[in-house]
């Protein structure tokens, strides 16, 4: 059987075996398994010598051991209650502004966002702690769907990200470095939140019923009130963030040190809340567990995927497709994006990593694209996927604690406006690459 009659083969009945939802995990072994035996001539210790291999060697990457500690540091401080301090503070800051509560929300979750790097905790801490609130001071349905949800999306890409852990595990290329991407993140991940932060100022200043600010009667504080408000929560987790951050860009610890010492400071920080319990302690150490095994899970069956995939010659004949086209290098930049962006509205993030990274980081070392650029721009279109129906995870966690006046035709609705900015912010990504390669080139060029 020819690669190219595999190749569609494979892809096609993966579509299919996740349509009929099956996990994905084990539907991208499953798959590998029988196109592997194919095209083997079922050689079945060969193919299981492949697998042990190349579980053995994920294994072994020490950049991988970053990931349950990240997501216990994640878990601890989604216990802290950190981010309501903060949500209280800037509601009393921000609030007399039009569209601020909207504000006070896309604050929060960036700052959430750098200390937690898990959507699912963003979202759902947002949700109950921003839904009800928006809705009862007069925001349209629509827009706080769509201002908690894509913050909330924010966790993915700003650093420390577990998605920037997983690609910097999957590539060999200094560049992308667990370090360079955690730096390269930087600015986009601000440029989403501030294309938000722009696109919630002006739609509510040209049409402010439908984020109207909170009445004069709850403005009680005085200046120097809010910024002492401001200050005592916002100090903690910047703490934090720039303990954990610092010591990746300064060189003093690997990314897998530095998530240990944001574990100890995520417990610091739930101590200094009176929030470190045992029970605390025991549910973080659960979700911590249970998030790894499933995230490990991914990584064994698509990386099994990937290297059957490209063991059979269907990385060859993507590149062949792309490359022989004839097509302008940035044309083929994207049908890459558009490929990334289609996948995103049905497979989980992290299949999407293992399965296209393999493929399309040759392809655009060979059309001379920096690979640095080029995961970013891979990250920024994935953060996406969290959006776009009718799998987006962010919108599911939002629904599952949205006040009961929200159903999932709001969500729908408001989400759209944020993906479209994402969508502009990529594009801006591609015109103006000194966005992510200016930092890392500044902080790594000794």
């Amino acid at each position: 059987m020819s690669p190219e009659l595999l190749t569609i083969l494979m892809f096609g009945t993966l579509i299919v075996a996740i349509a009929m939802g099956h996990p994905l995990a084990y539907t991208l072994a499953g798959v590998a398994v029988l196109f592997g035996l194919i095209d083997n001539g079922f050689n079945v210790p060969a193919l299981f010598d492949m697998l042990a291999n190349n579980s053995w060697g994920l294994m072994q990457n020490y950049v991988i051991v970053a990931v349950p500690l990240f997501i216990m540091m994640a878990q601890v401080l989604d216990r802290s209650k950190v981010a309501d301090k903060l949500f209280e503070s800037l509601y009393i800051v921000l609030g007399g502004l039009k569209g601020g509560l909207g504000l006070a929300v896309v604050v929060v979750s960036t700052v959430f966002a750098a200390t937690t790097g898990i959507i699912g905790a963003s979202v759902v801490a947002m949700g109950l702690l921003a839904g009800p609130a928006l809705i009862r001071k007069g925001y349209q349905k629509e827009l706080s769907s769509g201002i908690i949800c894509a913050s909330g999306t924010l966790g993915i890409l700003i650093p420390p990200s577990i998605m920037l852990v997983v690609y910097g595990g999957l590539t060999g290329y200094k560049e992308t470095s667990v370090g360079n991407l955690f730096a390269g993140a930087i600015l986009p991940g601000i440029l989403l939140s501030s294309l938000y932060f722009l696109y919630i100022t002006l739609l509510c200043h040209f049409n402010p019923k439908i984020g109207p600010p909170i009445p004069e009667s709850d403005r009680t504080h005085t200046a120097a009130q809010k910024w002492a408000m401001t200050i005592k929560s916002l100090v903690p987790p910047l703490g934090l963030i720039l303990t954990v951050m610092g010591t990746i860009l300064s060189g003093i610890a690997t990314p897998t040190e530095a998530a240990a010492l944001g574990v100890v400071g995520a417990m610091l920080l739930a101590l200094a809340n009176k929030q470190l319990t045992w029970q605390v302690l025991k549910e973080a150490s659960i979700s911590t567990y249970k998030t790894t095994a499933m995230i490990m899970m991914l990584f064994i069956g698509g990386k099994f995927f990937s290297t059957v995939f490209l063991s059979m010659g269907g990385g060859d004949v993507v590149a062949n497709f792309l490359l022989g086209s004839g097509l302008n290098r940035y044309l083929v930049l994207a049908i890459m994006m558009a490929i990334v962006f289609f996948m995103g509205m049905f497979i989980d993030w992290a299949a999407i990593l293992l399965v296209t990274v393999p493929i399309f980081t040759p392809i655009a070392m060979e059309l001379d694209f920096n690979p640095l650029w080029f995961a970013m721009l891979m990250c920024v279109n994935l953060q996406t996927s969290f959006l776009t129906p009718p799998f987006g995870y962010a919108l599911f966690y939002f629904k599952g604690v949205a006040p009961p006046e929200i159903n999932i035709g709001h969500i729908y609705r408001g989400i759209i406006p944020f993906v479209a900015l994402q969508l502009l912010g990529l594009v801006l990504l591609v015109i103006f690459p000194e966005i992510i390669t200016w930092l890392p080139s500044v902080v790594f060029s000794h």
